[in-house]
């Protein structure tokens, strides 16, 4: 049965993804933006959203809430519309980049962490233009046939991608010693992490990118993607993140993940539209 659902899944996929490509980038993002603004209320990831936005962003009236709603949706169509013009220039030329300095020189490594936040899929194009070398961490998707839709997409704006999990681990360790960077979205829930305060309350979080921090001596670059109007987006690259090496690695890399929380937090609290309400970020009992 499930392989029967797989099949449907990835036949629907390229179908839309075909469509989508074959449209004019501005017409495909504003028909993916339509499409799930009319669709995505009906699921039960909404329910979450609610909830999410009503526990976290409390000080919003119901108005608000259903403004950044409808945006937060909007965003999700786009960014599934945009997809398939990844490949080649067509986004990257709509990139505005902020905070270019702040990108590593030629040669060196850097660990680039952002969020489910605008366009996500745009960030590792721009170390990668570049020349720098980067790998992008990601979620292996549950079908793997679509799985291998998104990932080829995806390697067009990159040099290697690398799958969470135990064996991913020892890819990410052959790369840093390759001085290659990584690009991570550490906003997901983790459930074997370690507790993080997040919008005031704590955050089950991936710690890995202050592990590899710590062991290899490298920078901590945050980044992000704002979408403006359409599809049309900034980059900004901030200065990497200060943090010290006391010689108590848990200590370390609590200090990490808070500062990274904090920072989060407060992108998405700037453009809580166009953030990732839907997924369960935080224990059921909060």
């Amino acid at each position: 049965m499930k392989k029967i659902q797989h099949l449907v899944e990835v036949l629907l996929l390229r179908w839309l993804f075909s469509a989508f490509r074959f449209l004019p980038l501005d017409l495909a993002s504003a028909l993916g933006g339509f499409i799930a603004r009319a669709v995505g209320p009906f699921f039960s990831a909404h329910k979450t959203a609610i909830k999410n936005l009503a526990d976290y962003l409390p000080e919003k009236t119901q108005a608000a809430r259903r403004k950044i709603l409808s945006g937060m949706w909007d965003n999700l169509g786009r960014v599934a519309a945009e997809l398939p013009h990844l490949p080649g220039n067509k986004l990257v030329n709509r990139v505005t980049l902020h905070g270019e300095e702040n990108l590593p020189k030629l040669g060196e490594a850097a660990l680039f962490f952002s969020g489910h936040i605008g366009n996500w899929e745009l960030l590792p194009s721009i170390p990668y233009r570049r020349g720098l070398g980067i790998t992008i961490v990601y979620r292996h998707a549950n079908n793997a046939l679509v799985d291998k839709i998104i990932a080829d997409l995806r390697a067009s704006q990159s040099d290697d991608m690398i799958a969470k999990g135990p064996r991913g681990a020892f890819k990410l360790a052959k790369t840093l010693k390759r001085k290659k960077s990584i690009c991570m979205l550490v906003d997901q829930k983790m459930n074997d992490g370690i507790s993080v305060p997040f919008f005031g309350r704590a955050a089950m979080t991936a710690p890995a990118i202050a592990q590899l921090a710590l062991h290899y001596d490298l920078p901590i670059i945050p980044a992000r993607v704002v979408r403006m109007k359409g599809a049309n987006f900034e980059i900004s690259v901030y200065p990497p993140l200060a943090y010290e090496k006391t010689g108590d690695a848990d200590k370390d890399m609590l200090t990490i993940m808070t500062a990274i929380n904090t920072m989060l937090e407060g992108w998405i609290r700037e453009r809580p539209e166009q953030w990732f309400w839907v997924h369960k970020r935080w224990p059921r009992h909060c």
